[in-house]
C-alpha cells in the first residue's frame, strides 16, 4: 500500500507576478525549485495566506536566481501581487520508505530568499 505525505514544502514566498495571458501553472525559480526536489511540470498545490485559496496547478521553471513566483493562465485570479504563498508537493510512500522520511522545508524571507536551515 501507498501512502500520500508532503515531500516538500516553499513557505512564505511572495508572489511577484500575475500573468492571466498565460496557458496556467506557476512559474518558480528553479534554484528554489531544485532547493525543495520539485521538477518542471510537477503538480503542486498552493496556499494562498492573504484571501484563503487553495489550488492545485503544475510548475515551470524560471531562471535560476531570479526569486520569481508567478501565477498564470487561470491560477492568476486566485492571488495577487504580493501576496504570500506557501507550495506543497506530495510524494507516495511505501509502508518501507515511510520511517526516517522527512520532507524538505524550505522557508523564504524578504526578496524571495530562501532562509538558512
Amino acid at each position: 500500500m501507498l501512502r500520500c505525505f508532503l515531500q516538500s514544502k516553499i513557505h512564505m514566498a511572495t508572489v511577484t507576478e500575475a500573468n492571466l495571458a498565460y496557458e496556467g501553472s506557476i512559474t518558480i525559480d528553479s534554484e528554489i525549485m531544485e532547493m525543495a526536489g520539485i521538477l518542471p511540470y510537477e503538480q503542486v498545490m498552493i496556499s494562498n495566506l492573504n484571501n484563503g485559496e487553495r489550488f492545485e496547478t503544475y510548475v515551470i521553471p524560471g531562471p535560476r536566481g531570479c526569486r520569481q513566483f508567478c501565477l498564470n493562465g487561470p491560477t492568476a485570479r486566485k492571488g495577487m501581487v504580493g501576496d504570500k504563498i506557501i507550495i506543497f508537493s506530495y510524494c507516495y510512500l511505501s509502508e518501507q520508505e515511510i520511517e526516517g522520511f522527512t520532507p524538505k522545508i524550505i522557508k523564504i524571507g524578504n526578496g524571495n530568499n530562501p532562509l538558512p536551515s
